[in-house]
């Protein structure tokens, strides 16, 4: 569990604690947890600031489009990618690109992953 404090500017994570003080989970990103309870299945929130990423989109993008890239980044890091260093970031951006061909496969549409550093790191 997080507690996070936000306001305009950033989120600032203050303290992670296990829900439960007997779980030790070892994963590698990408992989599943095989939970003992129902309850452990949630992977955790992902906030989207949509009035943010509707004025952050350039003239010949689409919102809807962008509104999917940045979930899937966010699903991507509940899954326990992230990209701290160059090789962190090639492995997930394979990820957020291998789900997006599919969404795009399923949908008629051709989305692209996020490009480094485009939300400061996030």
């Amino acid at each position: 569990m997080s507690l996070v404090i936000r306001n305009l500017q950033r989120v600032i994570p203050i303290r992670r604690a296990p829900l439960r003080s007997k779980i030790e989970i070892h994963l590698k990103a990408g992989e599943f947890p095989q939970p003992d309870f129902p309850d452990d299945y949630n992977l955790g929130d992902i906030f989207l600031g949509v009035e943010y990423i509707f004025h952050q989109c350039q003239e010949n993008e689409d919102y809807n489009d962008v509104l999917t890239v940045t979930a899937t980044h966010g699903l991507c890091h509940l899954l326990g990618f992230t990209h701290s260093t160059e090789a962190e970031w090639q492995q997930m951006f394979q990820k957020e690109k291998a789900v997006l061909d599919e969404l795009g496969r399923r949908t008629g549409t051709r989305l692209q992953p996020l490009t480094r550093g485009l939300f400061g790191g996030s």
